[in-house]
């Protein structure tokens, strides 16, 4: 766990401090506050997820995961070519803990959005960066704001979530434990490793922990073309694109203030089920979602002017 109030922002020491700047760092990490790293990272992955709705009739649910991770630790290894040596076992424990907790994560994930609704999935997997971002605050307005966004939660259930298929809302909460383990492992893995060559080497740890999931469920459907074709479009708009944002800007949000902005998602996902699923929203789901949002804004708010407050006083 990232302690409470440290920056995950903090950049490696020593033997693996990163060299010069290099590939999407240079881009991003410039030109794109941390806030708009992680909003882009959202549009791109529940996007990504609802194309990934599409595809579960052809390679199953559990066929998608793998497609999606497969090939996205393809193209991360490609282009990051990460190194092996130098690295402790603490690095390498680092590097597994996170490759677990992706691969866990995208595979309860898909077993909810299969079963309920994308904005409702999310909407319940967001409960485990609130829990996180209650664990690790120090701030009270931060408490606030994970209440509000929990409110909305609760809000979307209805009072209770028999609405929803029970088995795919366990599913999205389970996801939700494994994503506040994610948003750990991956600041971790910031820190220990240059760029995104500690993500590589963590997808392609959770690819491996796929295939003999996706392979029972999808067996040869997953080496169609077409359905190869869809799964890239996915592995890059799911996992490399946004898992790179939100890496660079977990090296410069504190943990708290990133885990209550994950509340964004829901509305995201929301819109992509809509725009993609033809899935409608109540108006009980639209305010239980608007609630959601304007947690996340608060908290962005409460974080801009306390980093205000500590530039004035240095």
């Amino acid at each position: 766990m990232v302690p409470a109030g440290t920056a995950v922002g903090a950049q490696p020491t020593g033997a693996h401090a990163p060299g010069p700047t290099r590939g999407p760092k240079g881009l991003a990490g410039h030109r794109l506050g941390p806030v708009a790293l992680v909003v882009t990272g959202g549009l791109s992955v529940q996007f990504g997820s609802a194309l990934a709705v599409l595809l579960m009739p052809r390679a199953g649910a559990l066929g998608v995961v793998t497609l999606r991770l497969v090939l996205a630790a393809a193209v991360l290894l490609i282009v990051c070519r990460p190194k092996v040596r130098g690295y402790g076992r603490a690095d390498w424990g680092t590097i597994v803990a996170f490759g677990a907790a992706m691969a866990g994560m995208n595979v309860l994930f898909y077993q909810a959005a299969d079963r309920i609704p994308l904005g409702a999935a999310v909407t319940l997997e967001v409960l485990g960066p609130l829990i996180l971002s209650v664990v690790a605050s120090r701030r009270l307005m931060n408490l606030f704001w994970a209440g509000l966004a929990l409110g909305g939660v609760v809000l979307l259930s209805g009072g209770g979530f028999d609405r929803l298929d029970p088995v795919g809302a366990a599913f999205a909460l389970a996801a939700g434990a494994m994503w506040a383990t994610y948003i750990v492992f991956s600041a971790r893995t910031g820190r220990r490793f240059p760029q995104a060559d500690g993500l590589a080497l963590a997808m392609a740890f959770a690819a491996v922990l796929s295939l003999p999931l996706g392979i029972a469920e999808g067996g040869d459907r997953l080496l169609v073309p077409s359905t190869i074709g869809l799964g890239l479009a996915v592995a890059l708009m799911s996992s490399v694109l946004p898992y790179t944002l939100e890496l660079l800007a977990l090296r410069r949000l504190p943990a708290p203030t990133f885990a209550i902005l994950m509340s964004l998602e829901p509305a995201i996902a929301a819109t992509a089920g809509f725009l993609i699923l033809s899935q409608a929203l109540s108006l009980t789901d639209a305010l239980a979602i608007a609630l959601v949002i304007g947690a996340s804004m608060g908290a962005v708010r409460t974080q801009v002017r306390a980093a205000a407050r500590e530039r004035a006083m240095e």
